[in-house]
């Protein structure tokens, strides 16, 4: 087993953790993959997503689907909890949020393959589920991630007010 020691992780098991309330991508943090030399999904399932309309200021709320092939860093769970829950006084589309955590994430890592898909609650009669992806320039994955978004939501699920 590789011994990480902390890999310079700052919030990782800090007990005085501090909740940043507006968007702030320095909040992410990243340690090394043990394992680069095999191409692997890591998924994280986000429930709480909360954001604002720019427009209204009302809440949005969204389910978070991320997943990613990492490359040579990954990145640290309680530090992406924190970076998402900066958006919750932030003012943007659903499109903007999702697509701004994405290349958040690419420029945090540089991963093979990243895709962020939000699955936003109705409001005004009608939900929007915005989807992003990205493959590395130069490798499988950047045909990967064209086929996978050119076929994406190809049989969207039944959608019931959530």
């Amino acid at each position: 087993m590789t011994d990480r020691k902390n890999d310079g992780l700052t919030l990782l098991g800090n007990k005085g953790t501090h909740y940043i309330f507006d968007y702030d991508p320095k909040l992410l943090e990243t340690f090394q993959n043990v394992h680069p030399d095999r191409d692997y999904f890591v998924k994280f399932n986000f429930p709480e997503f909360t954001s604002l309309c720019p427009i209204t200021h009302q809440p949005d709320f969204a389910t978070l689907h991320i997943s990613y092939v990492p490359g040579e860093r990954m990145v640290e769970s309680k530090s992406l909890k924190l970076y998402l829950f900066s958006f919750r006084n932030h003012g943007d589309f659903h499109e903007d949020c999702i697509n701004k955590i994405a290349d958040d994430l690419i420029k945090l890592m540089d991963p093979k393959y990243l895709e962020v898909w939000g699955k936003f609650l109705p409001r005004g009669g009608i939900s929007i589920d915005p989807y992003v992806n990205y493959g590395k320039k130069g490798t499988p994955w950047e045909a990967v991630a064209f086929e996978r978004l050119s076929k994406h939501d190809l049989y969207p699920e039944h959608i019931d007010n959530r």
